[in-house]
């Protein structure tokens, strides 16, 4: 079961052991700051933003268009954003860390 680091907006870490689900009802399940998913993970707000680290980016993958198109309209996306709820944890993203992006 993978390991999942969460840096939030103030700089403290949530670490989660053996997690499971998407990385938005991990984050939810474990009170990360930042991460509220509103929209209960169907991919239609931004209120699960993280920032993929420059390590994780190639074995996380691309957002989709409609991703992608949600995330259009947040003021702090970046090339590395995505929405934590389109990311399934897989045994290959043990380790992961992500940033938990500024709310709007």
């Amino acid at each position: 079961m993978p390991k999942i680091t969460f840096i939030q907006q103030n700089g403290e870490k949530v670490v989660v052991e053996d997690a499971v689900g998407t990385l938005m009802e991990i984050a939810t399940d474990n009170d990360v700051e930042g991460i509220t998913g509103d929209c209960g993970g169907v991919c239609s707000c931004s209120t699960c933003h993280v920032y993929v680290t420059h390590d994780w980016q190639d074995r996380i993958g691309s957002a989709d268009e409609i991703e992608m198109d949600t995330l259009d309209f947040n003021e702090h996306k970046k090339p590395n954003s995505r929405l934590c709820c389109q990311i399934e944890l897989t045994d290959e993203l043990d380790g992961l860390i992500v940033e938990v992006a500024p709310e709007e």
